[in-house]
Formats: structure tokens, C-alpha cells, sequence
């Protein structure tokens, strides 16, 4: 017994040790927990921020805070003085050799910024350590000042809140061995919040804004009775700024915006006075109305003549050298006119609607006041007509299989007929791996090449009236009509689509954009099935399925609509700190034009022909935690409904789930259907839970599946995760072959698969290579009580194991 007690003894000295104790001076103490109690309605996340000092990162369960040992490795070699005799060495010797070189201005440029670079360097380990040092971070040490300012911050936040009467008080608690760990908790009593009472309203003798802001009342920030909050009052004064510059107010600034805050004004009552200081110069603000409005279209052209040419369209004159653009397009873009008021958001509005024309390499919008004469100035300048780009790199585009190399090579002829067109010739050829399908094990290549053309309107190509034209030129309204050719080598098959659409898109205010193609329609033709596969769709067939129809020669005509619902630019690189989320909603019909013609035409040309409904929705979402924590999740659910004399989908258009991006204990697109059990592998013993044949894809006409996923920077560009993935795809029909494939209302959610795993990331901004590992948890191919396969897994290679084995998944970018 005593030696138990040693041994636990010896063992959680070692884990306290772990959490950098070790490090501490004689009189120090370590920040190990801070936690908030009291608080019922300001939400506690909203006060942890303001947290004056952090304790050290640990690992979950474990008590190791790894990035401490980290900074103290590289502690262990710092020498700032050496740092900065090496630093003035550096400047000595780059200065001598600048100065042997005066007469060489090359030379001296070179030199300069090579010690510029070298003597940042010093300078950034000098002020933030080595690299080690930066990796890592320095031990928590317990400082009692900045607990008391932490309680300070937290009253003022409150205070900022309505809880003027608040109150915060913080203990600490002395923990583990030696006494060397501090906990701080933070003991808040909001008390009652105060509300906004009365609002008053006060001007100088300025009338015309007087009415233009109290007919604005409706739109403020903050109301009478709601709790006080000092960041409304702050977002109303932009609100008014932008307001009133979007009405004229060209000269108009936010300083001459005051509010008057009185908290003795009732009991928990808080009366505000708006106030609009009169400028300095007069008794009024100015209001601006454009005299006149100058696009000049070529700003930085090589003169071809004295002057440049003009023409007034729409009261807007335009001034070039050569005349090359419809007027009649760009004023469908442009939202600024002689005798209109000055709008800011109208400025910004033709700005974004000019780039997004993609004819133009800077677009600059300025105003003069001079001679008493407010004219609006657009300068452009246009970007070549012809334009060739090549991109090589590594990525995944025909099955979501294993990334692999391609190439991809554009022309562009922009303005071709005059009307602001793009004529965009694009080729591709790209290799993948794929999962081998004659022996189910390793990885086979799949390849692709293809081409398409297309011809992209700055409009609608439909029968519309000017003005209405003219009124949806804020939507970024294009037609563009593609023609394409496609070409697949896969293990299992060879494939080739030609395929031809018109599709309208158009976006609202950045965050939505939509697509509608008006038509896509697709020639198909399979001409090689490997005799494996080929096998298996008789197999199928024989069973009642009608897969096999999907790779007869074919003629796929639909009508595609999605919708982008893009809030706080998610997925951006600029915003990692931000809560943002993605929807996508995208509906398919499928044959419809065949509902009228029929398909008596196609059969005389040996073409199958295909009726369907299609609907998916996609949602994500991430949300920053744990300081450089991001936790991201996934709901993916998919409906395909086909209603043909064939009941067969094209197969480009089933479900399928596995892979990379997907479910990913799973092999690209080999889960389920359902509860389906693929056949045991040959020369394996089905009684020690042998592997089964994963050589062949899954498709299912019913998709449901979701993720969640906790992201964590480990050091410098190194990223890991951890996550759980959910999901399956189903069938419509019974099918003998694929036992348990049929989705059942009253049994699916026993048929849906749990996998697990970890993964590293790579983020070099620029470029986000991902490593995953996923493990099976939940395998509904297997007896309902032998699902649970977790304990099974076998870390060997990716694929074809005894037992489970573990699914190597390599991605470019997030899976989500």
C-alpha cells in the first residue's frame, strides 16, 4: 500500500511538472485556471475576453503544457547581448561594403537590402526571441496587478452593458503540490440592468437635416425601454455618418455626431440627447448635388492625339482615345448622374460594378469642388485584351479521390464583339488517385482531360426593357454560353461528355450570389467497362437495379438553379477570427424538356434519356475558440428522385459518400448503401472480421451526413484536428443485391456510420495541405451487434487490412 501511495505520489509530481512549475522562481506561482461565476446575463465568452492574463495552453486531459517547454528550449540559448553584438557586426560590415561601392547604384541597392533583411531578423529576435521562443510561450506567471485589472475591465465592460450598479470581486486559490498553482475566480453581481428612457433630438438651425434624421428615427440602433448598451450608441453614430453621406452630405464627418448620456435621468432610466453640431464654417451642412459626371476609360493609354474624344450617353460624358466600350453596357454599371445627390454607397457601388466586369485594371472614383462645381471624376484603366495564364498544381476535381497533379491553360479575348464580352478558351489535364479496383487494395491513377469554351455577357441575354436592364445593374447580372468536352480514364471505365448550357448568374450585396442555368445538356458515351466492373452491373441488374443504364450512351438535358449564402466571408483567409457560415442550396430537374417533346427521337439514335428531381442543401459553419482554436462543423443532405420509365439516375448525378471530404474512416465514395454488407474479401476468414470489397463505388439517391471538427494552431504553420464524421447514403428502391441499401424512416438512424480521427495541416496561406487519419467507430455494413469497430482498428498501411484499417485521407484545403 505505501508503495501505491509513493508510486501516485511520484506520478502527479511528474504531471505538475509538466505544466512548467519547474520553471518558477522561489517566490512565483503559476496561472493555472481562470473561471467566472455570477454572471446571468452578459455572456461569459463576451467577459473571458477580457482576461489581462492567460494561463498556458495544456493539452486536453492531460496536464502538459507542451508550448512552455517550447519557449524554454529555446530560453535555454538565448543570448540577447550576442543577439545584438551580431546585429551591430552585420550594420559594420554591409555599411564598409556600401561605402566601396558608391559608384555602383545596382550594387549598393542589393547590399542595402540585403542588410536590411538580415538586420530585421536580429531586430525580430531581439524583440520576440528565437524561433523556438516564438513557437512557443512564456510560463504563466501569477500577477496580482493584473487580476485586479482583469475585475476592473469586467466593471467596465458591464458598466458599457447597463449594469451600472455592478459589482466584481476576484479570490485566488492556491492548488496542487508545493502550493505552486493559482486559480482565479472571478465573483460578478450584475444587479439590475438600466434601459434607454426618454430620446431627445437637438440641431443647430439646420432644418433640412433636422427632418432627414428624425424621419430616420425608425431605423435606430437603440429604442426606448431596451437595455443600455454604450456600443449601440457607437454604432448609431456610424449609422448617421453613412446615412447622411448617402444623402448628399459629401463634407459630413461623424465628429459633428454627439450624444449626451444622463443615467440620473430616471430611476434605471437613461435619457440621450442626439445632438448635430453645426460646421465650423456656417450655420448648415452643405448638401452636394453632382454637376456632372466624367468617365474617362482609358486613364493610363499612350495618347494617340492631342486630346482625348468625348460623348455624352445618359448625361455621363465619356472621354478616350479610341472608342472601344458600349455605353449603353457601362451605364448599366454605373450609379452615379448629373443632378443626382451624392451617395457614398452609390460611389462604391460603381466602383465593384466596373471591376466586376473584368475589363479593367484599376477603377477611381474621386470628386472636385473646385469653381463651385461638384463633379464626379472615373478613371479606368483596361487590362490587356488578350490574356493567356498557365497554373500547374495538385488538386482533386474528378472523384474526390487522392490529390494529383494538373494543368491548366486559359485565353482570353476581352471585349470581342465590343459589348464588354469575355471569350475564355480553357484546357485542362489532370491525374488522381483513385482506389484500385481488380484487387481493392493500394491506390490506381484516374485521369482527365478536357476543354471548354465560353462566351460571358455583362447582362441578361433575355428579352428585358432598358430600364429594368438598367435597374438590376447592382446584381452583377451575366449570360454565359459554354461548350465543353470532357474525357475520364478511370480504373473501372472510360467516360467522355460533351456538354453545352446558357446559364444566368447574378449576386446580391456580396453575401449571395445565384446561378441558373436555362439549359444544360450533356452527350455521353462510356465505350470501355472494365470486365470487373462490368461483372457487378450484370450482378446488379440481375438483382433489379438499373445502375447499368447510367453508362449506356446517353442525353442528359436539365435545369439547374443554386443559391451562395456566403455570411462574413467564410472560408477567406481574412477573416480566421470571426464566427462566419456557408449555405448552399442547389435543385436540378432533370429531363423536363422531354416531358413535352418525349423521347421517341432519342431512342431512334440508341440514346438513353433520363427524368429526375435533385435538391441538396449544405450548410457550414465555424466559430473561434479557445484563442487560436477554430471549431468547425457540417450538415450535408441530398434527395434524388428519379421518376423516368428507367428509375435510373445519370451517374454523375447519384450521392456518394467516403473520402476526403466526406466521411472520412471511409474510402472515397465506398459507405454504404444503408446497412448494405459488401462481400467479404477473397482469402480473407469472414470469423476474424476479415476486410470487405471496397472495389467498387456506392451510389445512393438519398444523402445525409455531417461533421464536426476542432482545429488548434500547434506551432508556426503547423495546424492539427480532431474530428467526427456521420453520415450514409441510401437508395430509393429495394434492391436483392444490395440487401439493407433501401432507406427506411423507421430504421435509418441505425444505419448511420461514425468515424473518428486526427489530422495535421500544413497552412502556408497561400497553399493548405492536409493529412488526416480516420478510424471506423460505427459500421452499419456489419451484424447490429458487432457494429461498434473502433477497438478493431489496425494502424498498417491506409488500405486493404485485416481487422479495420486506418483510411489515410491527403487533401488540398479544409475539408470543410
Amino acid at each position: 500500500m505505501k508503495v501505491r501511495l509513493y508510486c501516485l505520489f511520484i506520478l502527479l509530481l511528474f504531471l505538475t511538472g509538466c505544466l512548467g512549475t519547474r520553471f518558477l522562481e522561489k517566490d512565483e506561482k503559476l496561472l493555472y485556471k481562470q473561471k467566472i461565476k455570477g454572471n446571468k446575463n452578459v455572456p461569459k465568452d463576451e467577459l473571458e475576453n477580457l482576461y489581462r492574463q492567460k494561463p498556458n495552453i495544456k493539452l486536453p486531459i492531460i496536464p502538459f503544457s507542451p508550448y512552455v517547454y517550447l519557449y524554454q528550449l529555446g530560453l535555454s540559448s538565448y543570448d540577447k547581448t550576442e543577439i545584438q553584438q551580431e546585429k551591430d557586426a552585420i550594420i559594420k560590415k554591409y555599411d564598409a561594403k556600401i561605402a566601396a561601392k558608391q559608384e555602383d547604384l545596382r550594387k549598393v541597392a542589393r547590399l542595402t537590402n540585403k542588410k536590411v533583411k538580415r538586420v530585421d531578423r536580429k531586430d525580430k529576435a531581439l524583440a520576440e526571441g528565437n524561433i523556438w521562443m516564438r513557437w512557443g510561450e512564456p510560463l504563466a506567471v501569477y500577477q496580482p496587478a493584473l487580476s485586479k485589472a482583469t475585475a476592473e475591465q469586467i466593471k467596465l465592460y458591464l458598466d458599457s452593458k447597463g449594469y451600472f450598479k455592478s459589482k466584481v470581486l476576484f479570490k485566488t486559490d492556491t492548488s496542487g503540490l508545493l502550493d505552486k498553482r493559482i486559480t482565479v475566480t472571478y465573483t460578478i453581481d450584475e444587479g439590475e440592468p438600466y434601459k434607454f428612457d426618454t430620446i431627445f433630438y437637438r440641431f443647430s438651425e439646420d432644418s433640412a437635416l433636422l427632418k432627414l434624421i428624425y424621419n430616420d428615427r425608425k431605423n435606430r440602433l437603440f429604442k426606448s425601454g431596451a437595455n443600455f448598451e454604450a456600443d449601440k450608441i457607437a454604432a448609431e453614430r456610424e449609422r448617421l455618418d453613412l446615412m447622411l453621406k448617402n444623402n448628399g452630405y459629401f463634407n459630413f464627418s461623424r465628429q459633428y455626431i454627439e450624444f449626451d448620456v444622463d443615467t440620473a435621468y430616471s430611476s434605471k432610466g437613461v435619457g440621450v440627447k442626439i445632438k448635430v453640431l453645426p460646421p465650423s464654417d456656417g450655420k448648415i451642412h452643405q448638401l452636394f448635388r453632382l454637376d456632372s459626371v466624367i468617365f474617362t476609360t482609358d486613364q493610363n493609354e499612350v495618347p494617340t492625339q492631342a486630346e482625348r474624344n468625348h460623348s455624352i450617353y445618359n448625361g455621363v460624358t465619356y472621354k478616350y482615345y479610341n472608342s472601344r466600350y458600349s455605353k449603353k453596357i457601362l451605364d448599366r454599371r454605373l450609379f452615379l448622374y448629373p443632378d443626382s445627390l451624392y451617395s457614398r454607397d452609390n460611389t462604391f457601388e460603381t466602383q465593384r460594378q466596373l471591376a466586376n466586369l473584368d475589363m479593367f485594371k484599376f477603377i477611381n472614383v474621386n470628386y472636385d469642388t473646385t469653381g463651385g462645381r461638384f463633379v464626379a471624376n472615373i478613371f479606368t484603366s483596361p487590362l490587356k485584351k488578350f490574356q493567356t495564364s498557365n497554373e500547374i498544381g495538385i488538386g482533386v476535381n474528378i472523384n474526390e479521390g487522392f490529390p494529383g497533379p494538373f494543368y491548366n491553360v486559359t485565353f482570353k479575348n476581352r471585349n470581342i464583339f465590343g459589348g464588354l464580352e469575355v471569350l475564355e478558351i480553357t484546357g485542362r489535364a489532370g491525374i488522381e488517385g483513385v482506389s484500385a479496383v481488380t484487387s481493392g487494395e493500394g491506390i490506381e491513377k484516374s485521369q482527365e482531360i478536357g476543354g471548354n469554351i465560353s462566351l460571358t455577357f455583362p447582362q441578361f441575354v433575355l428579352p428585358l426593357g432598358r430600364s429594368l436592364k438598367s435597374s438590376i445593374g447592382k446584381l452583377n447580372p451575366k449570360t454565359r454560353l459554354l461548350a465543353g468536352y470532357s474525357y475520364i480514364d478511370r480504373p473501372e471505365y472510360r467516360r467522355t461528355n460533351l456538354k453545352s448550357s446558357i446559364t444566368y448568374t447574378w449576386q446580391q450585396k456580396q453575401k449571395v450570389s445565384y446561378n441558373f442555368s436555362l439549359a444544360d445538356i450533356s452527350l455521353i458515351n462510356t465505350p470501355f467497362l472494365s470486365i470487373p466492373f462490368e461483372q457487378r452491373l450484370q450482378e446488379l441488374d440481375s438483382a433489379g437495379s438499373n445502375l447499368s443504364l447510367s453508362f449506356d450512351r446517353s442525353f442528359v438535358s436539365s435545369m439547374i438553379f443554386f443559391a451562395i449564402f456566403n455570411f462574413n466571408e467564410y472560408g477567406s483567409y481574412l477573416n480566421t477570427n470571426n464566427k462566419a457560415s456557408y449555405l448552399k442550396t442547389y435543385l436540378e430537374s432533370g429531363g423536363t424538356s422531354l416531358n413535352i417533346t418525349g423521347s421517341e427521337y432519342l431512342e431512334r439514335f440508341d440514346l438513353q434519356s433520363f427524368k429526375y428531381i435533385k435538391a441538396n442543401a449544405d450548410f457550414r459553419r465555424y466559430v473561434p475558440i479557445l484563442g487560436s482554436g477554430v471549431l468547425a462543423y457540417r450538415l450535408n443532405m441530398g434527395y434524388a428522385l428519379p421518376y423516368g420509365s428507367n428509375r435510373a439516375l445519370p451517374y454523375e448525378k447519384y450521392f456518394f459518400a467516403g473520402g476526403a471530404n466526406s466521411i472520412r474512416a471511409w474510402r472515397p465514395r465506398r459507405l454504404g448503401p444503408g446497412s448494405y454488407t459488401p462481400q467479404p474479401r477473397e482469402n480473407f476468414d469472414t470469423e476474424t472480421n476479415g476486410p470487405f470489397d471496397y472495389r467498387f463505388e456506392q451510389p445512393g439517391e438519398i444523402l445525409l451526413e455531417t461533421s464536426i471538427e476542432l482545429r488548434r494552431k500547434i506551432v508556426g504553420f503547423l495546424e492539427g484536428a480532431l474530428f467526427v464524421d456521420a453520415g450514409n447514403v441510401w437508395t430509393r428502391y429495394e434492391n436483392e443485391s444490395l440487401q439493407g441499401g433501401q432507406f427506411k424512416a423507421n430504421s435509418f438512424y441505425k444505419e448511420i456510420a461514425v468515424g473518428t480521427g486526427v489530422g495535421l495541416r500544413f497552412d502556408f496561406s497561400f497553399l493548405l495541405i492536409r493529412f488526416d487519419l480516420g478510424m471506423k467507430v460505427y459500421d452499419p455494413a456489419r451484424p447490429e451487434d458487432d457494429r461498434f469497430v473502433l477497438g478493431k482498428v489496425g494502424l498498417r498501411k491506409p488500405y486493404g487490412l485485416k481487422k479495420e484499417p486506418v483510411v489515410f485521407n491527403f487533401g488540398i484545403g479544409y475539408p470543410f
